[in-house]
């Protein structure tokens, strides 16, 4: 499970336009985490004008949220078939056009319709994509990248929900709404600077063919210059087109490890913070000194994210990430054990700083180690899943914690039971990695004997595709860029790098 280092003429540019990228990434994800806790603002209105009870009102939110993880596998196989671009701009209109609608509802149902079904799916077209292409930019300096990224989540919580309360004040809840549908509308500004990168694609680099002397001046090939000039032209024929959604990922067990972490984790890892402002108001304490705590778990988790990101890509240190990632785990379900009897302010404080810290953590290196576990090609599809796991455990978690709330009249027990989930996810990642996944390494021959059975294999399925030529079985595994013509629009198979035919007199390289 450890990241890969990249390989040669084919390495993301770790910069360049990667850095206006990261900075798209950083606003969709901002708006995919904080805007359906930011809308819970509106729910006393929409309780009053729909006479309805606030477990109505909030499925908005549970739709939303049950959206944004559960179509993953959706958004997954529209990724592969038009690319990270075309997918993010309707994304992008989907989500504004949710809101814009649901300001003119006159119903429940509509309102779960629109802002519900439209808004987050429109958040999960945006969201996953942009994490494949901040993958495919970033490879030595990917867990800042994602760090940094991740950190738009509470940067924008803390900005959307005052804002919503403004809004709220001066144009109502349909006004609100109209205008966050507006304010959305920048998720499309964010999918049109998805631009491919132009590095691995066309030959060689000229240093690489420079070490070979065998291959001396030898003409570009026509598709090559073809390639080179304009990324989106896709070389003919070679390695087999890609499913639309691999669930042959689901056989490495490196994933599996992965997924049964994220279930455990998510079945406790929200519930603290959702609970958080009502435990302290039992306790005590002023609406207001309640409301503040959150906003110190908000702080304290923009400063942890990148942080964390900056430390996980030390060269010592970014080998063992998942071992960080479960120890960030453990840190998280030990501190809503050790406070599950907080009750004075003093003592809240100094367990919203705690969370914060290990939440920050735990938010900057998810999608780090899944990278490092699967790899670039199969990202989307592996990343879809997992959104679908973790969907489902979302759905369990929180509300039971709530029902468990309304007939013990007790939060003790549910911070018991919430840091015991998130603490064996922890513990249950560190140890599979330790001891299950070992068994990976192989011997050289084993290794050898492994890469060209999966040659062969894929060159089978290219047969059975009908394309021309099969995949040599000494191909190497494909590297990020070749995802990349995978994801293109006007790609459709992903191709090895063409090497010029030899010319009359000249010695075949």
């Amino acid at each position: 499970m450890g990241a890969g280092g990249p390989r040669r003429g084919v390495d993301p540019p770790d910069g360049g336009w990667g850095w206006v990228v990261l900075t798209a990434c950083f606003v969709v994800t901002g708006f995919a985490y904080g805007f359906p806790k930011a809308v819970s603002v509106f729910f006393r209105s929409l309780m009053r004008d729909f006479g309805a009870g606030y477990s109505d009102t909030a499925w908005v939110s549970s739709i939303m949220l049950a959206m944004l993880y559960g179509t993953g596998p959706v958004s997954s196989v529209l990724v592969t078939r038009f690319g990270c671009r075309p997918v993010m701009l309707a994304g992008g209109l989907l989500a504004a056009a949710g809101m814009i609608l649901a300001s003119f509802a006159r119903r429940l149902l509509e309102l779960y319709l629109t802002a519900g079904v439209l808004t987050g799916l429109g958040l999960a077209l945006n969201f996953q994509p942009s994490l494949i292409m901040l993958g495919l930019y970033f490879e030595r300096r990917r867990p800042l990248a994602n760090g940094l990224a991740a950190a738009g989540s509470p940067v924008f919580l803390s900005a959307l929900s005052p804002l919503g309360q403004v809004l709220l004040e001066r144009f109502g809840w349909r006004g609100g709404f109209l205008l966050f549908g507006g304010l959305l509308l920048h998720c499309c500004a964010c999918g049109a600077v998805m631009r491919p990168p132009p590095t691995g694609l066309g030959p060689r680099p000229r240093a690489d063919r420079a070490e070979d002397p065998a291959a001396g001046d030898a003409p570009e090939d026509a598709q090559a210059v073809g390639a080179r000039r304009n990324p989106r032209d896709a070389l003919p024929s070679g390695r087999a087109r890609r499913r639309l959604l691999d669930v042959a990922v689901c056989t490495d067990r490196a994933f599996v490890v992965y997924v049964v972490t994220k279930f455990l984790m998510a079945l406790g890892l929200f519930v603290p913070a959702i609970l958080l402002v009502n435990y302290a108001k039992d306790a005590g304490v002023p609406d207001t000194d309640a409301a503040f705590l959150l906003s110190i778990v908000g702080f304290v988790d923009i400063v942890a994210r990148p942080a964390c990101g900056a430390l996980a890509g030390l060269p010592r240190l970014r080998p063992h990430v998942p071992y960080l990632f479960s120890l960030a785990l453990l840190a998280n379900g030990l501190t809503d054990l050790g406070s599950a009897r907080a009750r004075s302010y003093g003592a809240l404080v100094a367990f919203c700083v705690a969370f914060g810290l290990s939440y920050g953590m735990v938010g900057a290196l998810q999608f780090e180690v899944l990278m490092a576990a699967v790899g670039a090609p199969r990202f989307p599809s592996a990343l879809g899943l997992v959104l679908l796991v973790e969907a489902v455990a979302v759905l369990i978690g929180p509300p039971s914690a709530g029902r468990l709330v309304d007939a013990l009249k007790n939060y003790e027990i549910i911070f018991y039971l919430a840091g015991s989930e998130v603490a064996l996810a922890g513990v249950f990642m560190a140890v599979a990695t330790h001891c299950c996944l070992r068994s990976r390494s192989q011997s050289p021959e084993t290794a050898a004997g492994t890469a060209t059975k999966g040659a062969a294999r894929e060159a089978e399925d290219t047969e059975a595709e009908g394309d021309s030529e099969p995949l040599p079985a000494d191909t190497e595994q494909p590297g990020s860029m070749q995802v990349l013509q995978m994801l293109s629009p006007r790609a459709g198979a992903v191709e090895p790098e063409v090497e010029a035919e030899p010319g009359p007199g000249q010695e075949s390289v």
